[in-house]
């Protein structure tokens, strides 16, 4: 039993006429009538009752027919569903991300995605760095954005969007006021991301290096977001992307860094097999920095 063998009978079954049926579908009466018949013998029993005069659906036939018309709905339904996957404006997304990211422009085009795509469903996984990389790898997630991401051949790697370092620093401090170079901080504490699973980490750190000195680095934390907490707590200072620096805290200050700039670039990442849906998504968000900026 195939698609077209329940379409003919619908169609037969809704104008009850052969004749009528045949010019609805564009086909000739002779093999419809043999498709209906072939459909009948696959089922065992007779769907019409048949005379010189009439064409009416037997009982059986009736039920038939109510049960024919939601598998044709159902069919058309995953086809229309399949077309809008292939095109990306349906499906699902599962996004890999640090919560710091939603301080800059993914937050606004979140939300602004579900608004232009409201049959895609997107879900929001938190993790570190370095889990995000095994994630997207192993298809648990479909794109991931991340500072400093390592370059790899199976991931399509996108910019979407630039940002700078800043340093934050307890109010009060002694450098609260000034114009900073990063070679200014070399004496003081810092509070770093981890270094273990945060290549951007190792950027900054990187960065120390080259201006001359290596941090001390007193604690270590997962989150962007979580150094600020930090360095109001009075364990150190900070470098930040710019966009976190805007989650203001009443007990610290930022201030930009003179000299070379520190970049905080964040990358979306991922598999070339799921490109239309994330393409549009990761589009989306590189319009939205518009809005953020």
């Amino acid at each position: 039993m195939e698609l077209r063998h329940l379409r003919y009978f619908a169609a037969v079954a809704k104008h009850l006429s052969f004749t009528a049926a045949a010019e609805s579908l564009g086909v000739a009466q002779p093999p419809l009538s043999q498709q209906i018949r072939d459909l009948e013998e696959e089922i065992g029993t007779a769907l019409f009752e048949r005379t010189t005069r009439r064409v009416a659906l037997t009982r059986a036939g009736q039920d038939f027919h109510i049960q024919v018309i939601g598998i044709l709905e159902r069919a058309a339904e995953a086809a229309e569903r399949a077309r809008a996957i292939g095109a990306g404006t349906a499906g699902i997304i599962n996004v890999g991300l640090t919560g710091s990211m939603l301080a800059g422009p993914l937050g606004p085009a979140i939300r602004d995605f579900a608004q232009v795509y409201p049959r895609v469903d997107l879900r929001i996984h938190e993790r570190s760095p370095d889990r995000q990389i095994a994630m997207l790898k192993a298809g648990q997630t479909d794109v991931s954005f991340l500072r400093s991401p390592p370059q790899d051949a199976d991931l399509v790697r996108v910019r979407a969007w630039s940002e700078t370092v800043q340093v934050v620093l307890p109010r009060g401090h002694r450098l609260a006021r000034r114009r900073l170079r990063l070679l200014d901080l070399r004496d003081e504490r810092f509070v770093f991301l981890r270094m273990s699973d945060s290549l951007f980490a190792k950027y900054l750190w990187d960065c120390c290096v080259e201006a001359g000195f290596i941090p001390t680095i007193t604690h270590q934390a997962v989150e962007a977001a979580s150094l600020t907490s930090l360095v109001a707590a009075g364990l150190g200072i900070a470098l930040i992307p710019e966009h976190v620096a805007r989650l203001a805290h009443p007990d610290v200050v930022y201030r930009p860094l003179a000299g070379p700039r520190i970049r905080a670039d964040v990358f979306a990442l991922w598999t070339a097999t799921k490109a239309p849906l994330i393409r549009n998504f990761v589009d989306l968000v590189r319009d939205s920095q518009k809005t953020v900026d």
